[in-house]
Formats: structure tokens, C-alpha cells, sequence
């Protein structure tokens, strides 16, 4: 083969890698500037975090990752583009916030996560010998029952461990229009709150706390959730609803879906960023794995989020077409 024809050949050769490439290549020049992540206080939003943005990092994009305040975020840092996209605003906490958000016209909620949202307080199956009434919520009005679950600093009364300050949840507000003998004490950070847990449970301990799925507690341990009058709406915004004439939230906590949120420039910005965001989702039994291997395995986040990019090579590459 003459040497004109052979440098043809190979000039071929690389047009068409070239061309292979094209879609794994130019979203890398949308844009130099570093798509921001936020980053949270509990294990599944930030493994979400990073493998998300592992993958687009595999796409060519640069990735920040700054650290938020949950409910402040959706009318502060994603209106303005500080953050670009956060991964978990569940319906059960962050309703209002979100409508909030929405409304500023300056976000865009970019669909559901996948699994869905369930918190409320919690206890192990061990502690209904003390309260058989359980988990109807009218027994922990009972002073013996209550007083099952008290320590020293909140003896008669009951004791319940609620999420941090920041989650908000309305427990201190439930337990004054429910006139529950208990006292709400806020756990520092979501890994304490589990630690504290786990001790007790392996006291069979005296313990009533906040627990959310999709997390690996619910498998872990065995429990029920109290049963407390079924969330409206209303119950939150009219104090006539429900049992309290006078006050709201007299019911349990909302439940639905777990949200991603995104700047509203984004999709302008980075088109292919937006189209994986909005396409990325998570089963949560899958999700809860990943927790765990995190929380009582051991494993970093960042080891745990780059296993499964590397297991999902074909799913993520999907997403990005």
C-alpha cells in the first residue's frame, strides 16, 4: 500500500473515532464552569450526589460539591445557581420549601428520584410488652406508656428522639396539638441519631426516634411505625381540622415521592448535564444497600458511588443520548 493511501486510511480511522466520540466529547465544551452538587446531612443524599456527578464527570463536566442547608436551599442556592442540582427533597419535610421554590421561577423541580418517601416516629418491637397499645398513637397518651419510654432527663415523660434541628418535621408542634406526655430531643447529626439506635437496641433499651425509608433502619432492626391520624393538607394550615380544635399538625407526617431540584439555567448551560439529572434515578432497595454499606460497612462514599458508576456503565451512557 502506498504511503499516500495508507495516511488516507488512517486519517479514515480517526474521522470515525472521532465521530464515536463526539457524544461522550462535547458536552465537556458547554461549558468550563464547575456544575455544584449539593451536598447534605444523611448518607443517601450524598452518595446520590456523587454518583451523579461521578458521571458527569466521566461526561467531561467539572464538579463541585458544596455542602447546604436542606430547606434553605431550594429558595437560596438554586435560585441564584450557587447550587446547580440537589438530589433528595422529600415530600415528607420539604413540601412547603418546595412550593416555596417553585414559585421564585427560578428553579426547576427535574422529577422524582425513584423510591418513595415514608418518615415517622419509630420504635422496636421490644418496647410493645411495655406499651401493648402500640402503634396506635392513642397509647402513648397512657402516663405508663409514656413513661416506658423516658429517660432521666425527660422522666414521667417519654423521650423522643427527633432528626435534626434543620429537617424540621413538626414533631414539637405534634406533640403540643396531640398533648403527648413526651419530650422532643433533637439528635446533632443523622449518624448520631443511628448510633444512638443501635446502642439501644442492643440493650433492648427504652428508645422512640424519627426513622425515614428508603434507609437501611427498617430492615436492620425490627419495628413499627406509630400510627398517627393520616396526613391532609389541612392538617398542617387549619388548626379546626383533626382532634385539636385549636392547634395544627394533630396527624402524622406527609408521605409521596423524593424529588431532584435544579437551577433554572442549567438546561440553557449544560443541556446534557440536564438531560442526566433529570434522567437519573435509583431503585430503593438498591438505594438502601448502598447506605448500608456505607453506615455498617464501612466504605467511604466516594468508593461506594464509583463501584456502582462502574457497575451501570450502560445505564448512565443511556442517559446521556
Amino acid at each position: 500500500m502506498s504511503r499516500l493511501r495508507v495516511t488516507r486510511a488512517l486519517f479514515g480511522l480517526a474521522a470515525l473515532a472521532a465521530t464515536a466520540l463526539t457524544p461522550m466529547t462535547a458536552q465537556a465544551v458547554e461549558s468550563s464552569d464547575p456544575i455544584k452538587i449539593a451536598l447534605f446531612d444523611w448518607t443517601s443524599v450524598n452518595l446520590n450526589a456523587k454518583i451523579l456527578g461521578g458521571i458527569l464527570e466521566k461526561l467531561g463536566y467539572t464538579v463541585e460539591y458544596p455542602t447546604g442547608d436542606y430547606l434553605s436551599s431550594l429558595t437560596t442556592g438554586l435560585t441564584n445557581g450557587d447550587i446547580t442540582v440537589g438530589i433528595e427533597y422529600w415530600d415528607t419535610t420539604a413540601g412547603e420549601a418546595m412550593k416555596a421554590s417553585d414559585a421564585t421561577g427560578q428553579t426547576e423541580k427535574l422529577g422524582s428520584l425513584g423510591p418513595k418517601a415514608k418518615e415517622e416516629w419509630w420504635y422496636p418491637i421490644y418496647m410493645k410488652e411495655k406499651c401493648p397499645g402500640l402503634p396506635n398513637w392513642e397509647a402513648l397518651k397512657d402516663p405508663k406508656c409514656a413513661e416506658a419510654f423516658s429517660t432521666p432527663e425527660t422522666a414521667p415523660k417519654g423521650r423522643y428522639l427527633g432528626g435534626p434541628v434543620t429537617w424540621e418535621g413538626f414533631d414539637d408542634e405534634r406533640v403540643e396539638a396531640l398533648n403527648l406526655p413526651f419530650t422532643v430531643i433533637h439528635a446533632g447529626t443523622d449518624a448520631a441519631m443511628f448510633a444512638e439506635l443501635d446502642s439501644a437496641y442492643q440493650r433492648k433499651a427504652p428508645i422512640m426516634l424519627w426513622i425515614y425509608s428508603p434507609h437501611w433502619a427498617p430492615a436492620k432492626y425490627e419495628g413499627e411505625w406509630i400510627q398517627f391520624p393520616e396526613y391532609t393538607p389541612e392538617c398542617y394550615t387549619d388548626p379546626k381540622w383533626g382532634s385539636n380544635p385549636d392547634k395544627a399538625h394533630d396527624c402524622g407526617k406527609p408521605h409521596g415521592e423524593i424529588w431532584k431540584y435544579g437551577w433554572a439555567g442549567m438546561k440553557d448551560k449544560w443541556p446534557v448535564a440536564y438531560k442526566v439529572a433529570k434522567a437519573y434515578q435509583i431503585d430503593a432497595a438498591e438505594l438502601n444497600k448502598l447506605s448500608g454499606d456505607v453506615d455498617l460497612g464501612g466504605k467511604s462514599i466516594e468508593e461506594v458511588a464509583a463501584a456502582w458508576i462502574a457497575a451501570n456503565e450502560a445505564k448512565w451512557k443511556a442517559w446521556a443520548q
